[in-house]
């Protein structure tokens, strides 16, 4: 089943984006922190020019602050959450819910990735969900932990993408009508 997962292609009517913890007190202390934001950003503006409901989570954010202000501003849904696996403060009851309605592929990415994002999917995959991980929206403090729990998740199932896979994956054809908006968010 793993494998076959991996040969699916994302289907932006199928699918619903995860944004783990992009924080304002987080993400400066990420590993090209600035980078994955902006993919996460990228994401999260397709995601809303598609249609495909966006949420986050935000880990202890009296600490960490809340989600970045442009994110937070894409999603339909933010999450406060003090457990490093999002399900067990919450996330399994609109993710099921979409996916019930048909949404059943789940877009995921996040910080820090060796703790909360690594938890967060496989809290998922516990609860017979699958995810597609965006590694350029993903990051930790060292570079070592980020591609160590990219490999683990792997392992574990998950599909490694990138933010434009999942773009290019969601219009399908340069005749789509926001090809143009893909293009622009790409370049």
């Amino acid at each position: 089943m793993m494998q076959d997962m991996s040969a699916q292609m994302l289907d932006a009517a199928r699918s619903q984006l995860v944004l783990v913890d992009h924080q304002q007190r987080l993400m400066p202390a990420i590993a090209g922190g600035e980078r994955v934001l902006a993919r996460a950003l990228r994401l999260a503006r397709l995601a809303q020019v598609l249609a495909v409901p966006c949420l986050a989570t935000e880990q202890s954010p009296d600490k960490l602050g809340p989600v970045e202000a442009p994110l937070r501003a894409l999603c339909s849904q933010v999450l406060a959450k003090s457990h490093f696996d999002a399900c067990t403060d919450g996330l399994l009851e609109p993710v099921k819910a979409a996916a019930r309605a048909g949404r059943d592929q789940l877009v995921v990415a996040g910080c820090e990735a060796h703790v909360c994002l690594l938890q967060t999917v496989l809290g998922l995959h516990a609860a017979g969900l699958r995810a597609w991980v965006v590694a350029d929206a993903c990051g930790s403090r060292d570079p070592l932990d980020r591609e160590l729990a990219l490999r683990r998740l792997e392992g574990a199932g998950a599909v490694i993408v990138s933010s434009e896979m999942v773009g290019f994956e969601w219009v399908r054809h340069a005749g789509h009508p926001e090809f143009r908006a893909l293009q622009a968010l790409v370049r």
